[in-house]
């Protein structure tokens, strides 16, 4: 029996990707795949997911790249921009959930400590869940299996009767490997069926 459901956030219930920054910022595509490819590259941007500040961040790639400074600073300057609403469906899910009553709902995100409090201003819907762990506050992140852990020790979760949902394999990989059961997210509607199938109740 589930009783427990773990949610990633990005990509899941919210919708960010820096490529509503980015998609015609730079006169060419060339100019573009280089700068996400050898610059702002996603290794580098979950380093602040694990805690690293924005700061640094930024001076540690501007003084190897400082004729890309405005777009290395425009990488966390416009970071709201980047943040194009919530995944609707997946949020009416949630809320079905939620109202069932029967379950414990909880968050595991990598996310940086300094932008967070945008996210949770913005999305009145985290505040239905029972917890979150955010990475940037831990100083660490998924894949790792201390973050994972973490959160069952904090929050005193049953991984035999829990369930968690991602979107990406990697993290749902090695979440598997510590024995939670997981879902690899992509569609809210696929979702929904398969949290049927493990015998979660998601309407009244």
């Amino acid at each position: 029996m589930i009783h427990t459901i773990i949610y990633d956030l990005g990509g899941v219930l919210i919708d960010w990707n820096p490529m509503y920054v980015y998609e015609h910022y730079f006169s060419s595509e060339q100019d573009r795949k280089y700068f996400f490819e050898k610059i702002c590259t996603s290794d580098w941007n979950e380093e602040q997911d694990a805690g690293r500040s924005i700061q640094e961040a930024n001076e540690i790639l501007i003084a190897q790249y400082p004729q890309w400074e405005q777009a290395i600073r425009d990488y966390y300057g416009r970071w709201k921009e980047m943040i194009r609403g919530p995944i609707q469906d997946s949020v009416d899910l949630l809320e079905e959930i939620k109202q069932t009553g029967n379950y414990r709902l909880y968050a595991l995100t990598n996310w940086s400590a300094e932008t967070f409090p945008v996210a949770r201003e913005r999305f009145a819907f985290l505040s239905w869940f029972d917890g979150i762990l955010v990475s940037g506050e831990e100083k660490t992140r998924k894949p790792f299996d201390d973050f994972y852990l973490k959160l069952f020790e904090k929050f005193n979760i049953d991984k035999e009767a829990s369930v968690f949902i991602d979107d990406n394999l990697r993290n749902i990989e090695a979440a598997r490997k510590l024995g939670i059961q997981s879902i690899h997210f992509s569609t809210a509607p696929s979702l929904k069926r398969e949290l049927i199938e493990l015998g979660v109740k998601v309407e009244i």
